[in-house]
């Protein structure tokens, strides 16, 4: 288990950036010590490092949240409105 810093470290992200994912409901924070401070799992880890290298590609981050909560039907319909954009470009 990680607390903030470690799993912010680990990312290469900053804490802040993780407790806007916690916001914007694209990460979870269940765990806490006694103390109040939260933890978080190899699990999180990964989803963290989806999160940042679904971004270094351009998905937006309403469109890694649909990835996240369906991963085949919001990967399907983002995916379709990318090529139809670029279709449309080269017209």
């Amino acid at each position: 288990m990680y607390r903030i810093g470690e799993l912010a470290k680990l990312a290469d992200v900053t804490p802040d950036t993780i407790r806007y994912y916690e916001k914007q409901q694209m990460m979870d924070h269940d765990i806490r010590t006694e103390g109040g401070f939260r933890l978080y799992s190899d699990n999180d880890l990964q989803r963290l490092r989806f999160i940042r290298y679904a971004r270094q590609l351009g998905f937006t981050l309403e469109a890694i949240r649909e990835l996240l909560v369906d991963p085949h039907r919001s990967g399907a319909s983002y995916l379709s409105g990318v090529e139809g954009d670029r279709s449309g470009a080269i017209k």
